[in-house]
């Protein structure tokens, strides 16, 4: 096993199967958003605000290619991180990468739940919320199906579901 990237939309559960996955294998799990705080000192949103979206997806593209580098390592990537530069065929020739699919739907569930601020949903009503992920989910699928792997998760909502998904995870990447 060297690389495991995980890439797939905002609330899709990438986290956490990475972290459940990288438990399981004994390696290394890095969250890109969160690795992206800690070397640069300053949250996601705050980074959005300071640079604008064009000025993250730099800092972003830059620490992906760092983070790319680890050996023996599962990688969470932030929902936006496939759709732009080469990072998606950059991320392909890295490791084996993973898609975790799922509706906009249940996406929408998962994140009217979460506790983590998202700039890009901040302000939205529930209904501008829901189109706005359904939107951009169909923008983005294009470059999450480039993944080697892709994975189901639409029912991926509590513990039990998470060790199923790994299972199955494990048996689509034969590890």
């Amino acid at each position: 096993m060297n690389r495991i990237i995980i890439v797939g939309y905002m609330g899709a559960g990438k986290t956490t199967v990475g972290k459940a996955l990288s438990k399981e294998l004994g390696v290394q799990f890095y969250d890109l958003d969160w690795y992206i705080e800690a070397r640069m000192r300053k949250t996601i949103p705050q980074l959005f605000a300071e640079r604008g979206e064009d000025g993250f997806r730099k800092v972003e593209h830059n620490i992906l290619h760092e983070v790319a580098e680890f050996e023996d390592v599962v990688i969470s990537c932030g929902g936006g991180t496939p759709c732009f530069f080469d990072n998606m065929d950059y991320m392909n020739a890295q490791g084996e990468t993973v898609y975790l699919q799922s509706t906009p739907d249940v996406l929408y569930q998962h994140l009217k739940m979460g506790k983590v601020e998202r700039p890009l949903l901040k302000n939205k009503t529930p209904e501008e919320m829901k189109a706005f992920i359904a939107e951009q989910l169909a923008a983005r699928e294009p470059y999450y199906l480039k993944a080697k792997h892709v994975l189901d998760v639409t029912l991926l909502e509590n513990y039990s579901k998470i060790k199923i998904s790994v299972a199955r995870l494990r048996t689509l990447l034969n590890i």
